[in-house]
């Protein structure tokens, strides 16, 4: 029996301009999975970072599976992409880019995702434009 998870970010869509994503797998313990299964996580805070040419993932909390096991709820997590993904992310991190976990998701074979963006802070002109044409946009469906 596998479960759908697809937990999204929605806050980050609004605040930053998407460049690149990509997919990557995390590394994890036996209770964080569970309780990922469980919905008991929460990414809208977190961000991504380098550290020795790897990639992780901070204050993304999972909550406890609440069955006896026991794991930190914030602690960094190491996400898992091809050497060459992570040198080509590395390298297009300049001024003013950042890295944001965008959404959990899991595949096909039930293994736990995360797509990453590298992105673009939006400035307020720009939060407006999109408050304009996403308001224009539900105002054409209305009246269709």
């Amino acid at each position: 029996m596998k479960t759908s998870i697809n937990i999204i970010n929605k806050k980050v869509k609004f605040e930053y301009e998407f460049i690149q994503t990509e997919i990557a797998g995390i590394s994890l313990k036996g209770s964080e999975i569970k309780s990922i299964r469980q919905g008991k996580v929460s990414i809208s805070e977190s961000y991504c970072y380098f550290n020795n040419g790897e990639l992780f993932v901070k204050s993304m909390n999972i909550s406890d599976y609440g069955y006896g096991s026991f794991h930190e709820t914030t602690r960094d997590r190491k996400l898992l992409l091809k050497r060459k993904e992570l040198n080509d992310l590395e390298s297009k991190l300049i001024n003013g880019l950042t890295i944001i976990p965008y959404r959990l998701f899991t595949n096909d074979k039930g293994l736990i995702k995360m797509e990453v963006c590298l992105s673009r802070g939006k400035k307020l002109y720009d939060k407006r434009n999109s408050i304009k044409s996403r308001d224009i946009d539900r105002d054409i469906k209305r009246n269709e």
